[in-house]
């Protein structure tokens, strides 16, 4: 009995630690207070919606780094997505129906929250982390988009995290007074901050709800893949994840890698001109949908979120070296109706000259179907492909960590009016996140099996940094001699790269 008694006087110690660390999940204590949620109708995923990682960005807070959040009392409910970022109305515009917009509202300043799926039934499982980033050509898009629910991948073991980041002239403006009042001697990078407070929210709360801070993978389509390519550049990212997906988007070359800081200042302080506003104070006053639609929308080389260009940070291997999976769809292209044969020849004459034989050779149109296929596979290549491309090649060449590649080719299922998109950018994320539910297409088993092992895929890479696993087509890391690439289609299959010529035509006609 003596030697019973030390053990009898712990027990309560070991039943209260062991309550701590397998909490319910119902009530999350947060840094800045507790927060409830709802599960699934199947129980199994619990999920909260509207989670304040940083203060309202209103009045003085305008074109700030974002700040604290204050502590509350209580228990917040956060059972509804938060507003969507200040942008113009969510109108469906070709392919782009209601799954993939934003909510018709709230539409407001005050946006920078977060939203949370996750099937630990403890605080102590230490689960791989995704934390997608959307996209919207840095002027639209929100976390709320039906497409980027989280339910289904929570089921696959990860954790899923959406996030809000401010876009158009409130997260990308760019002012000599707005780099005066910095203490960074920075601005116009907004947006990209409140996906780095975002980052920072995840590595000090996501323990909370059965997550790892050492497992989190970064992800984002379009603008978002653009952001990820920033986050995996910037120095501020160190430390806050580990791996990256990027889905058709990236800032390697002009016209598409961003300017300097002197070019946004100048053009902010022009159209604060415009605006008929003497300071920064004026058009803080202005309300916001005055601003709405107005300037600058996209990063800046601004010396602090980004030191330099992304392909100079990449060249001087100062970028965070993290796994990345990349790729681009097949129709990965924004063109209006096609040119016939003879138009299009002219139109490659005109614009390449002395080069135009062998263009021509590499996007064929003998004939106006062919013509048509080209110029979508032309300005594919010229917006996303040669961007992801070259990026493949960078950190296969000069990083540790590998690079998975994968090209999107199934054409989508349609009624009439959609079946001319095919494999359209956006195309992929429903399979990618196994969300196709979600959208009101006529799907065939094809599509509920790609959906099924893209998505494997994507919940592999969060585990592991590598995609491969039980039952999946094998994907080879990219390398530059080989270039094989996973083709993500009817029947997945790793290829090497079919159009590496045009490709390289390209990237060297865009690097002159």
């Amino acid at each position: 009995m003596k030697h019973l008694l030390p053990l009898l006087l712990l027990l309560p110690l070991l039943r209260t630690s062991a309550i701590a660390q397998n909490k319910s999940l119902d009530i999350i204590k947060t840094n800045t207070g507790e927060i409830s949620g709802f599960t699934n109708p199947s129980g199994d995923v619990h999920i909260y919606k509207g989670i304040p990682f940083a203060a309202p960005p209103l009045g003085d807070l305008r074109w700030k780094e974002p700040q604290p959040v204050q502590p509350w009392q209580g228990v917040k409910k956060c059972t509804e997505f938060a507003a969507s970022p200040m942008q113009g109305k969510p109108d469906e515009f070709g392919v782009y129906t209601r799954e993939f917009l934003i909510p018709y509202e709230p539409i407001s300043e005050d946006c920078l929250y977060l939203n949370v799926w996750t099937g630990a039934k403890s605080s102590v499982e230490k689960r791989p982390v995704l934390v997608y980033i959307y996209g919207g050509g840095f002027v639209s898009g929100g976390a709320g988009v039906p497409i980027y629910d989280g339910e289904a991948m929570a089921k696959k073991g990860i954790i899923f995290i959406t996030i809000n980041y401010r876009v158009g002239i409130f997260g990308f403006f760019a002012h000599p007074e707005l780099t005066k009042e910095s203490p960074h001697h920075a601005s116009g990078n907004y947006g990209l901050m409140d996906q780095l407070a975002a980052l920072k929210w995840v590595r000090q709360n996501i323990v909370a709800f059965g997550g790892d801070p050492d497992k989190v993978t970064i992800a984002g389509q379009s603008a978002g893949s653009m952001s990820v390519n920033c986050l995996v550049a910037s120095p501020l990212g160190k430390g806050l994840f580990n791996g990256a997906i990027a889905e058709s988007g990236a800032s390697f070359i002009a016209p598409r890698g961003y300017g300097s800081l002197a070019d946004a200042e100048a053009a902010g302080a022009k159209l604060a001109t415009t605006l008929g506003a003497v300071s920064i104070a004026d058009l803080r006053n202005k309300p916001a949908a005055q601003l709405a639609g107005k300037g600058q929308s996209r990063p800046v080389v601004d010396g602090y979120v980004l030191p330099q260009s992304i392909a100079d940070i990449f060249a001087a291997h100062k970028q965070n070296d993290v796994p990345v999976l990349t790729g681009w769809n097949e129709d990965d292209a924004f063109v209006g109706p096609p040119k016939n044969a003879a138009d299009y020849k002219k139109m490659i004459e005109d614009q390449y000259k002395d080069e135009a034989t062998e263009v021509l050779k590499l996007y064929p149109g003998n004939t106006d179907a062919e013509a048509a296929v080209s110029q979508t596979r032309l300005n594919r290549d010229q917006i996303f492909g040669m961007q992801n491309y070259t990026w493949a090649n960078v950190q296969s060449e000069t990083a540790k960590s590998k690079i998975y590649v994968y090209r999107f080719t199934r054409r989508l299922p349609a009624t009439p009016a959609f079946e001319k998109y095919g494999a359209f950018h956006t195309g992929e994320v429903a399979y990618a996140y196994d969300n196709l539910k979600f959208l009101n297409r006529p799907w065939e088993p094809v599509d509920q099996q790609l959906a099924t092992t893209m998505s494997a895929y994507w919940a592999n890479f969060v585990k592991t940094g590598n995609p491969n696993g039980k039952g999946l087509p094998q994907w080879p890391a990219y390398t530059a001699d080989k270039n094989s690439i996973m083709m993500l289609g009817e029947k997945p299959a790793a290829k090497p790269l079919p159009d590496k010529a045009a490709l390289d035509f390209m990237v060297k006609k865009a690097s002159k």
